[in-house]
């Protein structure tokens, strides 16, 4: 069977869902949001919860076999549009911190509520990894 399915040990144990999902060469990362280990969202508004957020998505990927620079598509979903276009540049700065300047197909959608109501934002995304 070619689909595989994790879970880091180092991430919030999954109820109903995986963290990721590798088919053959492609793994599909599910939506993280500023989870912390304990399974809490971290304090702070919009810029701390993205460096949560995606510091979660690229674990999975990581455990997945993949690296930041394998991803193709990220989804990013937004209670405030506004507040994240305000600290685009922190924001930014984060994304190049863990994943370097290459960057993704990507969309940011305004959403209403997120599956924790303390949550500001949630991170999907779809990675390629290249053949050994």
């Amino acid at each position: 069977m070619s689909i595989s399915r994790v879970n880091p040990d180092s991430l919030a144990r999954p109820s109903g869902f995986a963290h990721a999902v590798r088919d053959r060469d492609t793994v599909y990362l599910a939506g993280q949001t500023a989870l912390d280990k304990s399974g809490q969202i971290v304090p702070g508004g919009i810029v701390e919860q993205f460096r949560q957020a995606f510091a979660n998505m690229l674990t999975a990927l990581t455990e997945a076999g993949g690296r930041p620079e394998h991803l193709v598509n990220v989804t990013i979903y937004l209670l405030d549009i506004p507040d994240y276009q305000a600290n685009g540049r922190a924001i930014g700065q984060i994304w190049r911190e863990l994943a370097g300047s290459e960057y993704p197909a990507m969309a940011g959608i305004g959403v209403s509520a997120l599956w924790q109501p303390e949550a500001l934002i949630e991170i999907q995304g779809i990675a390629s990894i290249p053949a050994a």
